[in-house]
Formats: C-alpha cells, sequence, structure tokens
C-alpha cells in the first residue's frame, strides 16, 4: 500500500508558518509574554495551515540544503514584517514616557517582563490600554490580514530586498517620534507652562519658594489632564493600525 506525501505542500506549509511564528513573536499584539507560547504557535502553525494552498502556487520542492535555505528566508522575512509592526506601534509607549518624564514620573522607572517595557507608570499604562484596544476593536484581524497579504508582495520562499525594509524603519522612526509628540503633546504644553509660571512666580516673589510646590504640582496636573490624551488614544490606534498595515504591503510591493 502506497501512500502519497506531497512534499511540497508540507514545504509549504512550514515555509509559511515560519513566517508566521516570526512575526508573531515580535509584533504587537501577539508579542505579549502574557499570551502563552503554545498559544502563539498554534496561531502560527493553523495561519500557516490556511494560508498554504494559496501562497504555494508555483512553489517546488528542492534538496535538503535549498528548504533550509528557504527557512531562513522566511524566517527574515518573518521577524523584518514584525519588527515594522513594532515600530508603528512603539509611538503609543514613547508617548507614555514623554508623559512620565516630564509629569515627574520617571523617579518609578522599572522594568515589565510581562510586556518587555522599561519604563513608569504612564509608559505601562499606554501600551497596556493599547494592547487591550487592538484586541477590543479587532485591529489584530487588520494586522493578520495584512500579513497574510504580504505574501503576495513577498512570494513563498522569494526573500527580501534589504532596500525596501530600511527605508520603512527609516521612515518609521521618525513617524514614531512625530505620532509620539502628537500623542502626548497637549499635556506636554501644560506641564511646559506649569514650569514657566513657578519660574515667574520664583522671579517675581523668591521667598515663596515656587518650585517646592514644583513636583505635587505636575503630578496633580498629569493626573488630572492624562484623561485627554485617553480619549485620544481609541483613534490612536486606530490609526497606527491602518498604518502598520499598509507598512507590511508596502514591503517588497
Amino acid at each position: 500500500m502506497n501512500i502519497p506525501i506531497d512534499l511540497a505542500s508540507i514545504e509549504a506549509i512550514a515555509l509559511a508558518s515560519l513566517r508566521m511564528v516570526a512575526f508573531i513573536v515580535i509584533a504587537p499584539p501577539f508579542s505579549y509574554n502574557g499570551i502563552p507560547l503554545q498559544i502563539k504557535g498554534m496561531l502560527a502553525i493553523g495561519l500557516g495551515v490556511a494560508v498554504a494552498p494559496r501562497v504555494s502556487v508555483g512553489y517546488q520542492s528542492g534538496d535538503i540544503g535549498v528548504f533550509f535555505l528557504d527557512l531562513l528566508k522566511e524566517l527574515a522575512v518573518g521577524a523584518t514584517l514584525g519588527f515594522l509592526v513594532f515600530l508603528v506601534f512603539a509611538a503609543i509607549q514613547s508617548a507614555g514616557s514623554l508623559v512620565d518624564l516630564f509629569g515627574g514620573f520617571q523617579l518609578a522607572q522599572a522594568f515589565d517582563p510581562q510586556s518587555m517595557i522599561n519604563g513608569a507608570q504612564f509608559t505601562r499604562m499606554f501600551q497596556m490600554t493599547a494592547l487591550a484596544l487592538l484586541f477590543a476593536s479587532g485591529g489584530y484581524q487588520l494586522i493578520i490580514g495584512g500579513l497574510v497579504r504580504s505574501y503576495d508582495a513577498i512570494p513563498l520562499a522569494a526573500g527580501i530586498d534589504l532596500a525596501d525594509p530600511v527605508k520603512e524603519m527609516v521612515n518609521g522612526v521618525t513617524q514614531m517620534f512625530l505620532s509620539s509628540v502628537q500623542i502626548a503633546g497637549p499635556l506636554i504644553v501644560v506641564l511646559f507652562l506649569a514650569d514657566v509660571g513657578l519660574g515667574l512666580l520664583t522671579r517675581v516673589a523668591p521667598a515663596l519658594n515656587a518650585f517646592s510646590l514644583g513636583f505635587p504640582l505636575k503630578i496633580m496636573l498629569t493626573v488630572v489632564l492624562a484623561a485627554i490624551v485617553f480619549v485620544a488614544l481609541p483613534g490612536v490606534v486606530d490609526g497606527l493600525t491602518n498604518t502598520a498595515v499598509k507598512t507590511i504591503m508596502g514591503v517588497g510591493g
């Protein structure tokens, strides 16, 4: 009894799953360490099996050396796409770091092993809020959809031209800093004006020692006005999700 084995289909599933694994390990919201590794692995393999019939068209099985080379190519493609998505959503974390810096919370900086973030209260809070919004709004489905469509721009085992990812990374870093300033901008302006007011008050009445009130005043303003930033976060996450999908599609396109 002979059981035919389609090696090309098996290799296509393995290659597609490896790109998914490399992407999920790095890209938010799937990279969060609170999600068990078994769940990430099963999700990646399930997505690989689902897209294999579509992406394996034209793929030819070669010798073992070529297959391992194709595995390295897919690992590089998935890691690159995941890092680009991570770079897009790093704007929210950077905005939280700016709020912590100007609000006086930077002294409470600590490392969070779950989200792999080294920051103070607002840095971790903004990151957790963004992750919750991604799952609650279905933004993660758009990211997965963009990853699936990346097989059209970068076919299976075709590799990736480094010129496109480097260009997207340079543009992503610029947009990250710009987005972080736009998110935390109103609160930063208020805190800056508070410092200016305290400085002027000290010049007018040095005996008051107004700077001794600066630390509690800035903390109070940060806590009260942080609601403005949180109101804007759903729209920010929606815009960043669309940007992440366009970034994925822009590589190799």
